[in-house]
């Protein structure tokens, strides 16, 4: 059983490898992008307001997986062709990029109307309000959602199997398939508790740095 099991982990990390990509790119593209969204959302332009809330209705109404099968499958008849990891990152990144909009939004929401009156009576200019005042107060309100959107994140990783990509349920399949064995996927499902500990117990540090509970 150890043997097998130490034969079948090598593609198993690079698969794994394969998700925790996805899992960087994502976060580091669609977390800043989400900020942009949301200070859009609170735009004075009606037509730039109007064009993004279009935008996260349509992404958070809809399937990350059909997301996923229109960008890579879907496009293509329109002359659009993207790579199999490419298209994965920009239905990734497309995705959650409107989910963080919305926690953004929320967090914006949440920071009352008199703070940038205030600021602006103190002759602080929109982007020292924004900084010194907001920012502080957004990050403590939004954390811990933008915590569980990315543990939510590890796991969605795996829809990218459907596109053909070997991330680290693609490797799991390949082995239970051509073994007739239970014990690959068992690996897979401990590999992605392993990551989503690891990064639960990373957030847990982050929020108390930023004294979330206080």
């Amino acid at each position: 059983m150890l043997n097998y099991i130490f034969s079948i982990m090598p593609s198993l990390f690079s698969g794994a490898w394969l998700t925790i990509e996805i899992f960087f790119w994502t976060t580091v593209v669609s977390i800043p992008l989400g900020l942009l969204v949301a200070f859009g959302l609170h735009s004075k332009l009606k037509l730039v307001k109007a064009i993004l809330k279009f935008y996260v209705w349509i992404i958070r109404g809809t399937p990350l997986l059909l997301q996923l099968i229109f960008i890579f499958y879907g496009l293509p008849t329109v002359g659009i062709v993207f790579p199999r990891y490419e298209a994965a990152l920009v239905a990734f990144i497309i995705n959650y990029a409107a989910y963080f909009a919305e926690i953004f939004r929320g967090g914006l929401q949440a920071v009352p109307v008199g703070q940038f009156e205030a600021a602006q009576v103190l002759g602080l200019s929109r982007w020292q309000t924004i900084n010194r005042i907001v920012r502080p107060q957004v990050v403590k309100i939004v954390l811990p959602s933008i915590g569980n959107e990315l543990i939510n994140l590890v796991k969605d990783s795996s829809l990218v199997y459907v596109i053909g990509l070997g991330d680290l349920l693609r490797a799991g399949n390949v082995a239970t398939a051509r073994d007739v064995s239970l014990v690959p996927l068992v690996l897979v499902g401990c590999v992605y508790l392993a990551m989503t500990a690891v990064l639960t117990a990373l957030l847990r540090v982050v929020e108390k740095r930023s004294n979330v509970w206080k």
